[in-house]
């Protein structure tokens, strides 16, 4: 799809959450190398407050066995049909990126370090954008299940800010309206 490395507004305005995926795997040294590039997001006092939990290639299968339990309710009642058309979605990314956070008790350095690791999720979705790589950043509500947590190995005092979701793509979504900037802006004026 992408030949050369795109400028950053193109990588910013082109990007598209991908949510149909096309089965393709990930390799495992290109998923590393996008989060080697991804670190370099901006964070406060250098405190680089994120860690990875990442499937792709063989352990990709385990995960399927976690997320069928908490993503898909009576899982156990339905048809092997039914149950793989609800898997889809989870079986059709090529790979698996849960960015976890330290959960500090001081609002200001969990609300900051909630920041960085979005611009780090951001910087992982251009690249892998750059690499052909369409990416979904998910939130469930299962992310917070303690029992999800322990599958996952996620320690007390930290939190999954994010089930992304990587892989190849056949189809490129349509872009989405966004309002105007005019329609955002305030201009300051001194107030008296």
């Amino acid at each position: 799809m992408i030949g050369q490395s795109l400028t950053v507004r193109d990588a910013i305005v082109q990007r598209r959450s991908i949510k149909q995926f096309n089965g393709q795997p990930v390799e495992r040294e290109t998923l590393l190398a996008i989060l080697e590039d991804g670190i370099w997001a901006p964070n406060h006092q250098l405190r680089q407050p994120w860690r990875f939990v990442i499937a792709c290639g063989k352990e990709q299968v385990e995960l399927y066995d976690v997320l069928k339990e908490f993503a898909i309710p009576k899982w156990k009642e339905l048809s092997e049909d039914d149950l793989e058309k609800q898997m889809k979605k989870y079986t059709a990314p090529g790979g698996y990126v849960f960015v976890i956070v330290p959960e500090d008790a001081r609002q200001k350095e969990r609300l900051e370090d909630y920041a960085a690791a979005s611009m780090l999720v951001q910087n992982v979705q251009l690249l892998a954008w750059d690499r052909g790589i369409g990416s979904c950043w998910k939130t469930p509500g299962f992310l917070d299940n303690p029992k999800f947590r322990e599958a996952l190995g996620i320690k007390p005092g930290e939190r999954i800010i994010s089930m992304l979701q990587v892989g190849y793509f056949d189809e490129m979504p349509k872009p989405k309206p966004r309002k105007s900037v005019e329609e955002l802006i305030t201009i300051f004026e001194k107030q008296q």
